[in-house]
């Protein structure tokens, strides 16, 4: 699977790598991303969703169901 969050949707983006004489070569950022499992109590199972630590925080703050059904909405199957 690609690195790319299945919540947010950060992927990797490009850049400069600069060193000490001004340099510059390409290099990539890669996005913090977790394999974590959740608990979906209204379905009564596990989940396993690669996210980013955002996206750990606002399923923290919204609610694993607000963010389950905005996923089914864009039809990503979970």
């Amino acid at each position: 699977m690609a690195r790319v969050c299945q919540v947010t949707g950060k992927k990797p983006i490009t850049g400069n790598s600069v060193s000490h004489s001004n340099i510059k070569t390409k290099r990539r950022f890669l996005p913090n991303l977790q394999t974590k499992r959740f608990f979906f109590a209204e379905e009564d199972r596990w989940i396993t969703l690669k996210v980013s630590s955002e996206a750990i925080r606002t399923i923290n703050k919204n609610g694993l169901l607000s963010v389950v059904k905005a996923l089914r909405a864009e039809g990503t199957k979970i």
